[in-house]
């Protein structure tokens, strides 16, 4: 292994390193309940999918072609909203994430933002969606 990776592993916390490199929720779903998408400047983009009923989000999954930080961020997000209510998904800051990972570097905290601004989109679009069921076949996603 070379210095640089080893200085990675050794920077980051347990947290961090478990949502840089978990996968399982890294996938785009079909007619999603809630959809968001949110863009940066610097053009990185994430996308969430919500699966919910009931008031409570029953499954969350994420697509990015973002860096290490911004996956980390999403995991980290969709462990804090899976089986809690729509109500405690809105209340996540990206103070929360940078809590929860706490090594992400001062200079990535823009990945914990990029996650909360696509999550407050779905929720938005989940609100649209439980008054207009029809809609979520009818949305469109990038590919």
């Amino acid at each position: 292994m070379d210095q640089n990776a080893v200085e990675f592993f050794r920077d980051h916390s347990a947290n961090f390193l478990e949502m840089a490199l978990k996968n399982d929720k890294f996938e785009k779903i079909e007619h999603p309940d809630g959809y968001g998408k949110y863009t940066r400047d610097c053009g990185d983009t994430l996308e969430i999918f919500l699966l919910a009923r009931n008031g409570d989000i029953r499954s969350a999954s994420f697509y990015t072609e973002g860096c290490i930080y911004t996956v980390a961020c999403a995991n980290a997000m969709i462990g804090m909203i899976e089986g809690k209510s729509v109500t405690n998904a809105w209340t996540i800051t990206p103070r929360h994430l940078v809590a929860f990972l706490e090594t992400l570097p001062q200079k990535e905290r823009h990945c914990a933002e990029l996650a909360v601004k696509a999550l407050k989109a779905a929720l938005l679009d989940l609100k649209e969606t439980e008054r207009q069921p029809w809609i979520k076949f009818y949305r469109k996603q990038s590919n």
